[in-house]
């Protein structure tokens, strides 16, 4: 690598390593916020929940990347730009790839990031946070319940336990299970306890009533004793509960028999393989289009609109295509061919503009828009500051 495609490449990498780091702790630090009830509910050590942090990390990563990449592109060429380097690179007789190598380098590099955490590092990570979810929420049920208050375990399934009786056991259990679609089943029992059994976790209710409505029907059937399944809390049978996107990547490829999920919906699972085998392909996008808008050396008289603008809003354009085809693929395999064809297509276009010299662009219309949307709250932003602080003109005459 030459002199100066190492000196691009050193610039663009410590843009975009300091805008993943900013990006991804801001998105990171609200997805952690999202989960900080299994220590104020569930009764877990920050040790847990730290370790849930973590694991969070591989599902955030490959979505901030493009965008990081994108800036740096765009950033890098836009500042060098600024201060005549492209000229003088141009100038001094080295060809236009002397500038798109590095910056190609970074995406090709990016892009097998993304790759690796997608189809590797994120599937482990979500099957140990699952582990430790349902170890949470055996553990809540089993000894961190307080007497005589309702603690959800999970979507459309609350607990209340009455009082804990000296010998370990529970009185005055009460369950309600709403998790299937028209269907509401009430538990209650006297008391009960929690029992392993054959390496599953039980609660065994005695002499109680179970009350279950269907489609408006009611029946009431009494017990003398009634064992509640635990174990589908517990990371004993975390594999048979396993979602798409935790499931590893050979899995998805060949999903077992039995697994009736897949029964239920195979489209699913093909969906997932697609989305972890073309997503990977955006951080090139990105670079790509970044160069696209801002790789040839030019006044900023001649521009419309700065140039990081620009890549990012014809970027995301691509971007948000490939999240609605994706999830559109979940019902449909008709849109298995149009989630590779738009990062594809995106970078054939990108590439079409660099070989023959010429700029991307927002269309004027928008760039007119965005414009005035940007004066208009310039302007009251800055009427803001005025009424604010008492200065201005208008503040002055207002005194006279």
């Amino acid at each position: 690598m030459k002199i100066i495609e190492r000196y691009i490449l050193k610039r663009a990498t410590g843009i975009f390593m300091a805008t993943l780091l900013w990006v991804l702790a801001i998105v990171w630090t609200t997805q952690v916020l999202l989960r900080f009830d299994i220590v104020t509910s569930n009764g877990q050590s920050i040790a847990t929940f730290l370790e849930i942090a973590l694991l969070i990390l591989p599902s955030v990563i490959p979505v901030v990347i493009p965008f990081a990449v994108g800036i740096a592109v765009a950033q890098t060429l836009s500042t060098m730009n600024t201060d005549s380097e492209l000229i003088v690179i141009s100038a001094a007789g080295s060809p236009r790839m002397t500038v798109i190598r590095p910056m190609l380098k970074l995406a090709v590099v990016a892009s097998l990031v993304c790759l690796v955490i997608a189809t590797v590092l994120n599937p482990t990570a979500r099957q140990r946070m699952r582990v430790l979810l349902a170890e949470s929420r055996a553990d809540l049920i089993t000894s961190v319940v307080d007497e005589g208050t309702f603690q959800k375990v999970e979507d459309g399934l609350y607990i209340q336990i009455g009082k804990r009786l000296p010998d370990g056991r529970l009185g005055g259990i009460f369950v309600a299970d709403g998790r299937e679609d028209g269907t509401e089943l009430l538990y209650y029992a006297k008391e009960g306890a929690t029992v392993e059994m054959d390496g599953n976790q039980l609660l065994v209710m005695q002499d109680g009533t179970v009350h279950r409505k269907t489609n408006g029907n009611i029946s009431i059937v009494r017990y003398s004793s009634y064992a509640f399944d635990l174990s589908q809390f517990a990371p004993s049978n975390a594999n048979t509960s396993l979602r798409p996107k935790e499931r590893d990547t050979a899995y998805l490829f060949s999903p077992a028999a039995n697994d009736s999920h897949y029964q239920r919906n195979p489209q699913v699972y093909r969906a997932e393989i697609h989305r972890r085998f073309s997503e990977w392909l955006y951080p090139m996008v990105f670079a790509l289009i970044g160069l696209a808008v801002a790789g040839d050396s030019r006044s900023f008289r001649e521009a419309r609109i700065h140039p990081l603008l620009s890549t990012m809003a014809i970027a995301l354009v691509f971007r948000w295509a490939g999240f609605y085809l994706t999830d559109k693929l979940e019902s449909s395999a008709a849109y298995t061919l149009a989630v590779y064809l738009v990062p594809l297509s995106a970078c054939a276009i990108a590439a079409f503009f660099i070989a023959t010299n010429r700029v991307m662009e927002l269309p004027m219309w928008m760039v007119e828009k965005i414009a005035n949307l940007w004066n208009r709250i310039a302007a009251e932003a800055t009427g803001f500051w005025r009424r604010l602080t008492g200065s201005g003109p208008s503040a002055s005459g207002g005194r006279a």
